[in-house]
């Protein structure tokens, strides 16, 4: 006979079972009986300051460690606080268990004291979700929210177990197989269709393989490799997929996009054949859909067969893993090669060498002695390196640390990409640090973003978690700004945020037990990195004030064509100049 003990044990139990090492969370009252054992687990729980900051810092986590990152809540606003993480990590694939107190079965639907229908809320930006009102149940439902959140396309799933069911008297019993019908996530590609891929490839004069962040989640950055330099492909590789192939290797034209660079966005839009590869032909990628890639075929290979076709149609549809479906192409390819195939890309690369050495990444440096934020985050890349990791919010200093930082490796770069999530950086960059713990890890982050969640300040400073955070400071809502510029006659509705003169970062910093620094000179910026770096004992937060009215370029305005890209204000697109 079993031993009897409480479905809030038979909970603890469970998530050590499946492999939790982290939990963050806030206790409250419907989750607060599983707080109890908790205290004697060997999962660690760190207390975030915010529910919000517990889910990001949970999708930093999946995302440095490949693990299925772990949130704890309690009812009611503990839960809706997650709603956002839970969304965003949904949104860009990242396999999370969000784990959430609920009132005691027979008071659900009655309006209770901290009741929210949180099952009913995140059904829709949820793998899967789970109410649970019997303790039986416990191990079972975490069981199966572990391996549906980190198979097939990863993504968050929630398990609301009602405080009766956490008091109530049960066993524990871990199942021994998982019976979910209708969950049956294909990995393996269909061999005819990778056949069929292969023969396009070899027919194509102007091909680009056209690089997701499925191939990140897949963890198939060595196979793209291969894939890239056995034929000589040109690689773009999206905002979700930077990391993926070297921004070193000549075959790589960077990103593609609203804020692409001019050789990335130009291969999509004259290219013959995309291989697609964990990509899902965002709107951010596209720009006018009917104008995108207009002679193009098109590959495209992702897990999710729901992203097939879904945007653009697909002449040749792959579902699988990104990993095998690259390395069953290699072989294809191969074979395609021993049998008299070969490639013939010259005339396209002089093409695109052209547009890559007319239109390389830069910015302009202000007059007048203010810092350009580009170069800040252009001077961090460059001293900190290609081992550290970069966690951005989002915005202007997002794109810009999409650009300049130089991205060697896979799964050095984090940012919140579909959602578009202010207030992401600081939470996600305390999760990465836990679960890669001898790395450095950069937040860089804006003024509006950083106000959002910095009380995680405090988390981090708390839990010897010694992250670094670039503030890049101008004083505004950058993006926003850079749009009323734009497109609103410079009218600046409520986008000023007096960041320069309240808060004072520096104090703030101070005031959290991080190390506070300042930097508003060119010349100062290499030192006041150094000096971050060489603290390794406490957060330390920079303040870095910057040019106000810098702006992204390029850039593809929302709506129109990619054909219409611009490399700064008051000129012509480019390829209107070209002709």
């Amino acid at each position: 006979m079993s031993e009897k003990i409480s479905g809030a044990q038979s909970l603890v139990q469970a998530l050590e079972t499946a492999g939790a090492e982290v939990i963050f969370g806030i206790p409250g009252g419907a989750i607060l009986p599983a707080y109890d054992p908790l205290f004697d687990s060997k999962v660690r729980h760190i207390l975030v300051r915010h529910e919000q900051g517990a889910g990001h810092a949970a999708e930093g986590y999946a995302a440095a460690t490949g693990k299925v990152g772990v949130c704890m809540a309690t009812s009611g606003p503990g839960a809706t606080n997650l709603v956002t993480p839970i969304a965003d990590a949904y949104m860009d694939s990242i396999p999370m268990v969000a784990v959430t107190g609920q009132v005691p079965s027979a008071s659900i639907g009655s309006d209770a004291f901290q009741e929210a229908d949180i099952r009913g809320i995140t059904m829709p930006i949820t793998k899967h979700n789970f109410l649970v009102t019997d303790a039986a149940e416990i191990p079972r439902r975490i069981a199966e929210a572990f391996h549906i959140a980190s198979t097939g396309r990863p993504g968050p799933v929630l398990v609301d177990i009602s405080k009766d069911a956490l008091q109530a008297s049960t066993t524990f019993q871990w199942p021994a197989t998982l019976d979910l019908p209708g969950y049956r996530p294909v990995t393996r590609p269909h061999s005819k269709q990778v056949r069929e891929a292969a023969r396009l490839i070899l027919e194509a004069r102007r091909p680009v393989l056209y690089v997701g962040g499925g191939v990140i989640r897949a963890r198939a950055a060595a196979e793209l490799h291969v894939l890239a330099e056995l034929t000589g492909i040109p690689v773009v590789t999206t905002l979700m997929a930077r990391g993926a192939f070297p921004d070193s290797h000549p075959l790589h034209l960077g990103m593609p996009g609203m804020h692409g660079t001019v050789a990335a966005v130009g291969a999509l839009q004259k290219s013959d054949l995309l291989i697609t590869l964990g990509a899902r032909f965002d709107d951010r990628v596209t720009g006018k859909l009917s104008s995108f890639a207009p002679d193009a075929k098109v590959i495209h290979a992702d897990i999710d067969p729901a992203e097939i076709s879904k945007n653009r149609t697909a002449d040749v549809p792959i579902v699988g893993d990104c990993r095998e479906v690259i390395a069953d192409l290699i072989v294809a390819i191969k074979a395609e090669l021993d049998a008299g195939g070969s490639f013939d890309y010259a005339g396209w690369w002089r093409q695109l060498d052209q547009l890559r050495s007319t239109y390389p990444l830069g910015y302009d440096t202000p007059a007048g002695g203010e810092v350009a934020p580009q170069y800040v985050i252009e001077r961090i890349g460059a001293i900190v390196g290609p081992d550290a990791i970069y966690c951005a919010g989002v915005g202007q200093h997002q794109m810009w640390a999409a650009q300049f930082v130089r991205y060697e490796k896979p799964n050095s770069w984090i940012n919140s990409g579909g959602l578009g999530t202010m207030g992401f950086a600081v939470p996600a960059a305390m999760g990465a640090k836990v679960g890669r713990p001898d790395t450095t890890v950069w937040a860089i982050d804006g003024d509006g973003c950083f106000q959002m969640t910095n009380q995680e300040l405090a988390t981090c400073a708390l839990n010897d978690i010694p992250i670094k955070v670039a503030v890049i400071n101008n004083g505004s809502l950058g993006m926003v700004r850079q749009w009323q510029t734009l497109f609103y006659d410079s009218r600046y509705s409520n986008t000023d945020l007096h960041s320069r003169r309240i808060p004072d970062f520096v104090k703030l910093a101070d005031a959290y037990g991080c190390v506070g620094l300042r930097c508003d000179s060119a010349a100062d910026v290499d030192a006041t990195i150094d000096k971050a770096m060489a603290v390794d004992d406490r957060p330390v937060v920079v303040d870095f004030v910057v040019h106000q009215d810098a702006m992204v370029w390029p850039m593809v305005a929302a709506g129109t064509s990619n054909d219409d890209i611009m490399v700064a204000r008051d000129l012509a697109p480019v390829w209107d100049r070209e002709e």
